[in-house]
């Protein structure tokens, strides 16, 4: 047995010094889990020869496994005595194995490299499906083996959560493990989890507590909201236009133009199999004829051919470029600038002043599609776009143009004007409109 000397955290001292079938850690972000499992199983492998797989849902390559995880640790510590394959992590003394495979696409028969197996990591167990626990469960039947589970709990009725922790027995061991649990928690981490509290308890049950979230509550942007933007209460506002121009992708995509006013988004165009010079053409009309503030176009596809063209033609202080996969610019609540669109489009929705939009059965859909979720960080991310349009059928364009119109500040002191006599004072109803507004 080789000595070693690395401190684990109180709570995590189970899985190393007791025996159970199943042990099973969860809770918020920040707790500590997978550094403590890497940490606790490579101490593991240098005490004795044991085979352990580092399981997931999904695993399209080693990249996505805990794979560099283990290898910084070890690098960490000093470890020497591990080499480091592209498929696998060997121990040169004691002849331990590491593993790595996702369930998703496994059955049966293939996944029978597992029979072997002493430990069994299960990592961001929520995603488990029950047939990947299914077929997963009995396969590690090795006298003496054990599965552990780490997970960031998200709805009542994850499949493993429902397995073992509902009715846990004498040999399942369930723990849960917070940010505060976490002596190496950083300053910065509290600080973000304690901002969260102090601006959304619920965010932060779900996100720094691990407190699942409710049927539908995953969901983004809420039908209740959509629903009561869609009532028809502004006729007229003065701020800067914003336009959001997402641009069709495939076949079967459309290009969308959102139109928004500040509180007021009250146009959405859709448009066919338009080229990169009839798109810029087009734009080249709204531009000259609405003449907006701001056009947030879409990079992808063939959006960096438009934005060049608009650029070339003078229009660089109008058009501004957006990648959805770029930094935030509040990158602290923010995993990219998708992310942060979507999540100020909702608070926008949510707003106490009231907003308007145009009813649009289509956007309504796309806009209560997106589920959300957050990283260890607790910043809130999406789905991909690919999984929103394998369950809607068609890609969200709509929605995509009107959550570009949040791409960036842009300064607005305009007013609206409600529709009949709401909100609007006697010496409004006379007003005449002028050229610097009303």
């Amino acid at each position: 047995m080789l000595t070693v000397d690395v401190k684990i955290p109180v709570k995590f001292k189970p899985l190393l010094t007791e025996n159970y079938r199943y042990k099973l850690y969860w809770g918020g972000r920040a707790g500590g889990k997978s550094f403590a499992f890497a940490d606790s199983l490579i101490i593991k492998a240098r005490m004795g020869k044991f085979l352990i797989a580092c399981v997931r849902e999904v695993q399209n390559s080693i990249k996505d496994s805990v794979y560099k995880l283990l290898k910084d640790r070890a690098d960490y510590y000093g470890f020497d005595d591990f080499k480091f394959y592209e498929d696998r992590i060997e121990n040169v003394l004691t002849g331990s194995k590491f593993i790595f495979k996702g369930l998703k696409d496994q059955n049966s028969q293939n996944i029978k490299s597992l029979e072997g197996v002493d430990v069994c990591w299960v990592e961001e167990g929520q995603s488990i499906s029950k047939k990947s626990w299914d077929i997963l469960n009995p396969t590690i039947r090795k006298k003496g083996s054990e599965i552990w589970i780490s997970m960031n709990r998200e709805e009542e009725n994850d499949p493993i959560w429902k397995a073992l922790a509902l009715n846990a027995d004498e040999r399942t061991l369930v723990v849960k493990v917070n940010y505060y649990d976490n002596p190496y928690c950083s300053s910065e981490i509290k600080y973000l989890a304690l901002k969260c509290k102090a601006q959304n308890l619920e965010d932060y049950e779900h996100i720094w507590l691990g407190a699942p979230v409710k049927a539908g509550d995953n969901k983004l942007i809420a039908v209740k909201d959509v629903m009561k933007a869609f009532d028809v209460k502004i006729c007229v506002s003065t701020s800067p236009l914003v336009i959001g121009v997402d641009i069709a992708r495939f076949g079967d995509d459309k290009t969308v133009f959102c139109y928004r006013r500040g509180r007021y988004c009250y146009k959405i165009d859709t448009f066919s199999k338009l080229s990169t010079v009839d798109l810029a053409n087009k734009l080249t009309q709204v531009i000259n004829e609405d003449k907006p503030k701001r056009i947030f176009l879409d990079l992808g596809n063939t959006g960096a051919g438009v934005y060049d063209i608009l650029k070339d033609r003078g229009f660089g202080k109008i058009v501004r470029g957006v990648n959805f996969g770029s930094k935030a610019i509040n990158d602290d609540r923010y995993v990219n600038k998708r992310a942060e669109m979507w999540g100020l489009a909702n608070e926008w929705l949510k707003s106490e002043e009231g907003v308007q939009v145009i009813r649009d059965d289509e956007l309504l859909e796309d806009l209560c599609s997106v589920c959300k979720s957050y990283d260890y960080k607790g910043r809130l991310q999406l789905e991909s776009k690919d999984k929103i349009k394998e369950r809607l059928g068609r890609s969200p364009d709509k929605a995509d143009a009107f959550v570009l119109t949040f791409a960036e500040p842009v300064y607005d002191c305009g007013k609206v004007q409600k529709v009949g006599f709401a909100g609007v004072d006697i010496e409004s109803l006379f007003r005449v409109k002028t050229t610097d507004g009303w």
